[in-house]
């Protein structure tokens, strides 16, 4: 174990959350997408996006979530890839998705039209025997020209390999197993953990198989802290990656001290810190030797700029600071 690295989570991991039946298959994909984008010269970042599900019963009808849509991930891997890197883009089912993300609010019937054949040019479908044509309003979408011109760029490429969790046992499992798959490539590799993870959770030996009844009364719960798998990423699973984690907090006064504790702790490379009312314009790059503010103003956010694209363009930069270092 690495210097100063603290108490590893990985037996708790093992123990109390079940392991999903396709994690090996998709850790293989992981392992086979990191090994060929390394060695075509590109860095791979694992983008981690959205929140995570903690069921309170067996057979789950309720269970605990938070806001969280993964916005901010599904921008970031943008940038990402724009900036050159491959993407493993580890993700909340049902969660924003890169380049789609633009158009989460528009209902897309409402964007497309049907005209019949001879209204426009083009090659069209036959449907029921008679010619017809999908046509968008590329004003309930807007630049999605460009848009879907750069998806299709990055499909052609291989460039984004998505994998979905849904509940927190699958994010816990699918990252340790991301982070064992890109090990292999060393400092070539990214860990950008955006997604929302709960702090806690019911053992499944605690939970009640069936539904919570209601006329049993008031509801009273205990729940067990969730092992942070910071500690084994950095220091077992992918020892020479370069790792940031994200602190999100709702009150400003304590913010920098809880992400400098962060990283004295699990003694990886960088905090992104933001509080919850100004997370969209205001960020906080934390490093051990260094704290770096990025905004973006209202008019820069009218104009379309994204604090996903700052935060990108710093983290690549010290990202190729790393891996100097590390050839040193």
């Amino acid at each position: 174990m690495s210097e100063g690295c603290v108490a590893s989570s990985e037996g708790r991991l093992a123990e109390e959350f079940a392991v999903p039946a396709q994690v090996e298959e998709v850790k293989g994909r992981m392992a086979a997408f990191a090994a060929r984008h390394a060695g075509e010269g590109r860095r791979v970042v694992l983008v981690t996006s959205g929140g995570t599900k903690v069921p309170l019963e067996s057979r789950t009808v309720r269970f605990l979530d938070n806001f969280s849509s993964g916005r901010r991930g599904a921008s970031s891997a943008e940038y990402f890839l724009g900036a050159g890197y491959a993407v493993i883009f580890l993700h909340r089912h049902r969660s924003l998705y890169p380049y789609t993300r633009r158009y989460a609010g528009v209902n897309l019937l409402d964007a497309l039209t049907v005209s019949t054949e001879g209204e426009t040019q083009g090659p069209a479908e036959t449907q029921g025997g008679s010619s017809t044509r999908v046509l968008v309003d590329q004003r309930a979408l807007p630049d999605i020209a460009s848009v879907l011109q750069r998806y299709q760029a990055v499909k052609e490429g291989g460039l984004l390999l998505p994998v979905e969790f849904s509940t927190l046992s699958d994010y816990l499992h699918l990252l340790k197993a991301a982070a064992q798959a890109l090990n292999a490539i060393g400092s070539k590799a990214m860990f950008y953990l955006a997604a929302a993870v709960s702090d806690f959770y019911i053992p499944a030996s605690e939970m009640p198989e069936h539904k919570i009844q209601s006329s049993n009364g008031p509801l009273q719960i205990s729940m067990k802290m969730v092992p942070k798998m910071l500690s084994p990423l950095v220091c077992e699973w992918s020892p020479l990656a370069f790792v940031i984690s994200f602190k999100l907090e709702t009150d400003g006064e304590i913010l920098l001290a809880r992400a400098r504790k962060a990283l004295d702790t699990y003694r990886h490379q960088a905090v992104v810190a933001n509080v919850l009312d100004s997370r969209r314009g205001y960020v906080v790059i934390v490093t051990k030797t260094d704290t770096q503010e990025l905004r973006v103003t209202d008019e820069e956010d009218r104009a379309g700029a994204e604090i996903e694209q700052r935060i990108v363009d710093a983290l690549t930069s010290a990202h190729t600071h790393f891996i100097t270092q590390q050839q040193a």
